[in-house]
């Protein structure tokens, strides 16, 4: 019986792609666990700090990398923010919970 399905369809869409490494999932969890927090709605409203923090990642280079990576490759949908004020947008595919 599976406690948390998202994380197992996540971990089984990764199994087999060469691309992810362990910062794109570092930072996927982060992102699923925000969504977590947030009652399961998606989309989730993101703050880089509070990710890159959850994530243990340092670079901003290196999560607007990663961001737009899981983006490219499928993962989430990634509507960025230009006001540095507001909240960043991240819908997480196949997320939902069965209940």
């Amino acid at each position: 019986m599976e406690l948390f399905p998202p994380l197992s369809v996540f971990y089984k869409a990764i199994a087999d792609d060469a691309r992810i490494g362990s910062t794109h999932i570092s930072i996927y969890m982060a992102l699923l666990q925000q969504w977590n927090i947030n009652g399961g709605s998606n989309p989730v409203k993101i703050e880089r700090d509070v990710i890159m923090n959850a994530a243990k990642v340092n670079a901003r280079q290196t999560y607007n990398k990663c961001i737009n990576e899981l983006q490219e490759y499928g993962y989430i949908i990634y509507e960025p923010c230009s006001n540095q004020f507001e909240a960043s947008v991240i819908h997480l595919k196949n997320v939902e919970m069965k209940t």
